[in-house]
């Protein structure tokens, strides 16, 4: 693993996650629940850790308490002698002003990257779910002597149109086009309906990266973002490759969920349901690793035919009692009761949730601290939610607590 040991990870965490609101009204997009005992950040920085990347910067900025308090508790004990997971806020250190795109946030750090004197830097998103040996794609960005590598997948044209950046590359792999969110996007050499769309993982060479940010930081007219302005800029001048998704989730269909709104957000965790989950958190060769709060184990109560307490096809964590009622392909976070006859189904509860009796819930997402009182319906009705929660383009109904003042725990 000596190639990997001579990189450093940037994980951009600070994004506002308008798309995923209200999911991220009271915590950033990396922060959200995923899987009921996890958090969207905790794909990427499992990928890190399983692949030996193990010096790791996390950039955060909006509504970062509850990831900074996530990463610290469940993440720096793992690290040994030399490694770290270091969270770094905007420290105005070469700007007087936040970050103004992603690769503005990586040039706002660019003196903590230097000060690790690495050969390489991964640029990595926080927000996407998937599995990836980030050595492997160094490997082959060495091989290539190349510049730079983009992680590419091919996705369907139709899918990759006004959604995914995407590449063009000649036989070698060498990228020789960019576009972001194309309404035609380019084919893959190798696939008519295919295209390459971009990961958002790349591997930079140090002494390449650091001029390449500070020419873009005095760039008047840039967005500062590494799809929409870096990319299509070193094209010509640097030795840009691409690097062909290797999925460790090892399923026949290659797993790569970018889940910046509700209905991809909703969809990544059915994904984990089934009895052959598409996204397999049962992987010992691949491990996922969380910050796990202390609670005993889920208990399922009551055995009257009218009064059942089970749970079919879904995922319960620690301290959920299931009391009576019916939990049918859904995720259930900590301390979730399901009081008597009621019915949960395709619904997604996050921690500290209470359904009342004789309550219905379905393909609703259900926010922390929410106390659904007795004989509540949701998701059957959808003219009738809206007026009261937010309901997304597909129907999935997102029910927030109140706004407070006070920081409950997640």
């Amino acid at each position: 693993m000596l190639d990997v040991q001579q990189a450093v990870a940037v994980v951009l965490a600070g994004g506002q996650g308008e798309r995923l609101w209200p999911l991220t009204r009271d915590r950033a997009k990396p922060a959200v629940p995923f899987g009921g005992i996890y958090r969207i950040i905790d794909v990427t920085l499992s990928n890190c850790i399983n692949s030996g990347l193990r010096r790791i910067f996390v950039l955060t900025q909006y509504k970062a308490l509850s990831l900074n308090r996530h990463v610290r508790r469940g993440w720096a004990p793992l690290m040994g002698l030399g490694d770290f997971i270091e969270v770094l806020p905007p420290q105005m250190r070469v700007s007087q002003s936040w970050y103004q795109g992603t690769a503005d946030a990586v040039y706002q750090n660019i003196y903590s990257i230097g000060s690790e004197r690495s050969n390489f830097v991964f640029i990595l998103s926080g927000d996407h779910i998937y599995k990836m040996n980030y050595q492997k794609m160094l490997e082959q960005h060495i091989a290539n002597g190349a510049d730079v590598t983009v992680a590419v997948i091919e996705v369907d044209a139709e899918e990759a149109a006004r959604r995914f950046g995407v590449l063009e590359v000649d036989r070698d792999g060498r990228i020789v086009g960019f576009e972001e969110k194309p309404a035609e996007p380019k084919r893959s050499p190798q696939h008519e309906n295919k295209c390459l769309a971009s990961m958002g993982v790349y591997v930079f060479n140090t002494q390449s990266l650091i001029p390449i940010l500070i020419a873009d930081a005095e760039d008047p007219v840039s967005r500062h973002d590494f799809g929409r302005d870096i990319l299509p800029k070193i094209l010509g001048r640097h030795r840009v490759w691409s690097y062909n998704f290797i999925d460790e989730n090892k399923k026949e269909a290659l797993y790569w969920r970018d889940v910046g709104t509700v209905d991809a957000y909703f969809e990544a965790n059915m994904d984990l349901i089934s009895v052959s989950p598409i996204f397999n958190l049962y992987d010992k060769g691949w491990p996922l690793n969380t910050w796990q709060q202390q609670y005993p184990p889920p208990k399922f109560v009551f055995a009257a035919p009218e009064r059942m307490g089970f749970a079919l096809d879904s995922l319960i964590s620690g301290g959920s009692v299931i009391s009576g009622g019916r939990v049918l392909r859904s995720v259930l976070g900590y301390d979730v009761r399901v009081n008597s006859f009621s019915e949960v189904e395709d619904s997604i509860l996050y921690n500290h949730v209470n359904v009342g009796r004789h309550s219905r819930i379905r393909r609703a997402i259900i926010d922390r601290h929410v106390d659904l009182p007795e004989g509540t319906t949701i998701g059957y009705d959808l003219e009738s939610d809206r007026r009261q929660y937010h309901v997304s383009e597909n129907g999935i109904v997102v029910v927030v607590r109140e706004e407070s003042m006070l920081e409950e725990p997640e």
